[in-house]
């Protein structure tokens, strides 16, 4: 199946979305959240575990900044509860859902990584909030999700310094759970694995 926004494909039993957009950085704009928000939803029907992906260049580069500066105080409000639907989906999948990272993973787009039960990154892959670099914060869930995996102090950091973490650095903070140059193949084999050993997510 192809979306505007993203394409869906089986991959022996496993769901593959693959975020896609004109300029291959795979923003999240408004209209993108609203579609993906809506797959995720109708996806959890069939409760097959999810892989979700970009490309190799930008698994996303976050949310679309010409409608964030647009936007006054009760819309940015809406803006964020809009952003933290999709994540809640992602969080309540009710499969392991894995993060397949290469490439610039960024603000928004690495609040969605986190939403995910697993993530699994490139080599090249780089993680980072950079909101701090532009006066913004993320609204999405991440300054909840951050923290709780990879620790406050470490969390702070990122966020303050609008840090980039490369994906060696990612895996020795606990930011992803393992690096392979074939991420989603990398996550089809680890899904594939636990099933086998009847692991419960």
């Amino acid at each position: 199946m192809v979306d505007a926004f993203y394409t869906l494909e089986d991959r022996n039993g496993i769901t593959v979305l693959s975020l896609i957009s004109p300029d291959g950085t795979n923003r999240l704009a408004r209209a993108c959240v609203l579609a993906l928000t809506d797959a995720v939803r109708e996806l959890a029907r069939d409760a097959r575990p999810l892989i979700i992906t970009g490309n190799h260049t930008f698994f996303s580069a976050g949310a679309e900044l010409s409608e964030i500066v647009a936007l006054n105080g009760p819309a940015a409000y809406e803006f964020s509860l809009m952003g933290q639907a999709l994540m809640n989906e992602v969080d309540r999948f009710p499969a392991p859902v894995f993060a397949a990272v290469g490439g610039y993973c960024m603000g928004g787009g690495l609040d969605l990584a986190l939403a995910c039960d697993r993530r699994i990154a490139s080599p090249h892959a780089v993680f980072g909030h950079r909101g701090a670099a532009l006066g913004l914060i993320t609204g999405w869930g991440g300054t909840q999700r951050l923290p709780r995996l990879i620790g406050k102090v470490r969390a702070l950091q990122m966020m303050i310094e609008a840090e980039k973490v490369h994906a060696r650095e990612a895996l020795r903070i606990g930011l992803v759970d393992a690096i392979a140059d074939d991420p989603v193949s990398a996550a089809i084999d680890f899904t594939a694995e636990a099933r086998g050993n009847l692991v419960i997510w």
